[in-house]
């Protein structure tokens, strides 16, 4: 028999490894009279304290992964069960525009406010900058030609790189007045170009002020010439209303929404079959005095003569858990699925996605907020997340609908 004191001993040790045990698991299952199983440990996610690891020296990730919730049954067909989030890039500023090339095998994205563009090789994984300057450079998408179109928020203006290495300018002026800050780009089959022209980029971080007595400047404070030698050059000086425009295949501008219609347009995107337009609005920005969003979603039919758009409707609010989300890009997968990047408190924020009809049926938590997304990779079932700093990417058994 052992001794008293190192019965209480052990006594003693095996009260804190049943403490210690009941941190971090649930309730054990009875399995005989002298024997229990303990439940399945609770992996680390973003909520935890501490919260889930990132990066390379993180430990081995969970799957299914923790992150990933599923909402409604029709979302667990969306996923592929053996993926798990990982973050492949942190060292960006504010990340934007991610945009899938086909031809290049490649992720192309912005840093706004370091004015750089980078790329994400996809056979190796490495990201490298890709333009050194980019002029506060925003969304960017490729279209159906695969050529490079970008949102340039310092010269305020959309570009198309040409197959020979020429800029051309899309859009840079409407009735004779220059552009806000292009934020959102996607193209369409029959050649034309549809973006938002918010006052987002109208601040000197990503992009630059109007000149004193403008919207981005009422007072003149900011000292709006300082910095780069092309302001008021090239740039733009004063700020319009907000529009979301249509460029056609012959270059002509049309104006889609007007800012009455939906005031700070942000990201959009087409439904597979080009039958529905989706556009955020979102709530005011730097630069956007005078008037708000309202943080939602909305929809409009399409039809083939293009314009006008019609029946316009609320997709979705946005609102969760009493939180009013801020949704930011969009995606829509080859169901007609909605993938929305979304800012909000950790725990909330990452991407929600919605059903045709609008209904949440999953999330994806991520430690900061997404503000734009694509799908990627040879079979395009790899989605691609700008948050903060960051690039994340899971991989899911759908497909993104837009050619980037």
């Amino acid at each position: 028999m052992a001794p008293p004191r190192s019965r209480l001993a052990r006594r003693a040790m095996l009260k804190g490894i049943t403490a210690l045990s009941a941190t971090v698991a649930a309730p054990v299952l009875a399995r005989g009279a002298d024997e229990v199983l303990p439940d399945t440990v609770r992996p680390p996610d973003v909520t935890t304290n501490p919260p889930r690891q990132w990066g390379v020296n993180a430990p081995p990730v969970y799957t299914p992964d923790p992150d990933v919730l599923v909402i409604d049954r029709s979302f667990r067909d969306l996923l592929y069960g053996n993926a798990a989030l990982h973050r492949v890039w942190d060292k960006g500023t504010w990340l934007e525009g991610p945009a899938w090339s086909s031809q290049g095998r490649y992720l192309l994205f912005s840093d706004v406010v370091a004015s750089r563009q980078y790329r994400y090789l996809w056979e190796t994984g490495e990201v490298t900058v890709f333009r050194p300057e980019s002029y506060h450079a925003n969304g960017n998408t490729f279209d159906y030609q695969g050529r490079q179109i970008t949102c340039e928020h310092f010269l305020r203006r959309v570009i198309r790189w040409e197959h020979d290495g020429s800029a051309h300018v899309v859009a840079d002026k409407f009735e004779g007045h220059s552009l806000n800050s292009p934020n959102d780009v996607i193209a369409h089959p029959d050649g034309s170009i549809w973006f938002t022209d918010p006052g987002y980029g109208d601040n000197v971080a990503e992009g630059h002020a109007d000149m004193p007595g403008g919207e981005a400047n009422p007072d003149g404070h900011i000292r709006w010439k300082i910095g780069e030698e092309l302001i008021g050059t090239l740039g733009g000086s004063r700020r319009q209303a907000d529009h979301t425009f249509r460029v056609d295949a012959t270059g002509h501008l049309d104006v889609v929404l007007t800012q009455a219609q939906l005031p700070n347009p942000n990201g959009l995107c087409f439904s597979p079959d080009f039958s529905r337009l989706y556009v955020i609005s979102s709530g005011k920005q730097p630069g956007g005095h005078g008037h708000d969003g309202d943080q939602a979603v909305h929809v409009f039919d399409l039809h083939k003569e293009e314009l006008p758009l019609s029946n316009p409707r609320l997709f979705t609010n946005m609102r969760f858990e009493g939180v009013q989300m801020g949704p930011d890009g969009m995606k829509a997968d080859v169901h007609g699925n909605i993938w929305c990047g979304v800012s909000g408190p950790v725990g909330l924020c990452g991407v929600f996605v919605f059903n045709p009809e609008g209904h949440l049926i999953g999330r994806i938590r991520l430690p900061q907020s997404v503000s734009n997304l694509t799908f990627g990779g040879p079979k395009r079932d790899w989605l691609f997340m700008c948050a903060g700093d960051s690039l994340y990417r899971l991989q899911v058994n759908t497909q993104g609908a837009a050619p980037a």
